[in-house]
Formats: C-alpha cells, structure tokens, sequence
C-alpha cells in the first residue's frame, strides 16, 4: 500500500492509503501538471503542462508537449511503469494528453488522460 494524493486522513484518522496501481496513476498526474521550478528540492521536476495555457494552441506546440511529457514520465517514474503511448492533440483551444503504460511491479495496464486549455 501507498499513500494517497492528495495526501488527507481516513475515517480512523491515519495517512490515508491507496493501491500501487492508484499511486503511479496520482503519480503521472503529478508529473504532467508540475512546472519545473515548482519543486524546491527537484528544480527539474514535472513537464510544463499548465505553463502551455497562455501559449498559441498548435500542432508544434502538441508536438513539444509530448516530448516533454514522455522525457519527464522516463525520467522520474521509469522505475515504475513503461509508457507504451503517449499522445497529445490539439483541438481548438485545448490540448488532450493521453498516456497509457505498463506497471513494471504487476504488468498491469493503466491509461491517464487530461485536458488543459490553451489559448488559439
């Protein structure tokens, strides 16, 4: 067991707990909607995601997002899971991420997908 994410307290009153498949889902969450630079101790961390909002909505822009994104899953959860396909879309004025991985733990499969805005 893992410990949930948000963090928050159970119905006992104990770090609240999750399932591995759960924690690396929260997990790749956490490294497409952190900006480097956020993270005192990891100045490096995340993929810059919510930093693309205020930016032009195109297919390089897509194009860049998915690099990073797929360099930044690599690098801090490369432990973890293998990413079998990465893909971002733009659509009008939102960018749709999608990522869907292995668990190197179970073999299990798991899909992640968020929308974010970004200005056309």
């Amino acid at each position: 067991m893992d410990i949930e994410f948000p963090y928050r307290f159970d119905a006992r009153g104990r770090t609240a707990r999750s399932g591995h498949a759960d924690h690396v889902r929260d997990m790749v969450e956490l490294v497409l909607f952190t900006s480097p630079g956020e993270r005192v101790n990891r100045p490096d961390f995340g993929c810059n995601h919510l930093d693309l909002v205020f930016v032009g909505n195109s297919p390089e822009l897509a194009a860049a997002l998915e690099v990073a994104a797929q360099a930044a899953l690599q690098r801090w959860l490369g432990d973890l899971l293998t990413v079998e396909s990465l893909t971002v879309t733009s659509e009008e004025a939102t960018l749709h991420v999608h990522v869907a991985y292995v668990l190197t733990a179970t073999g299990e499969h798991g899909t992640v997908t968020v929308s974010g805005g970004a200005l056309s």
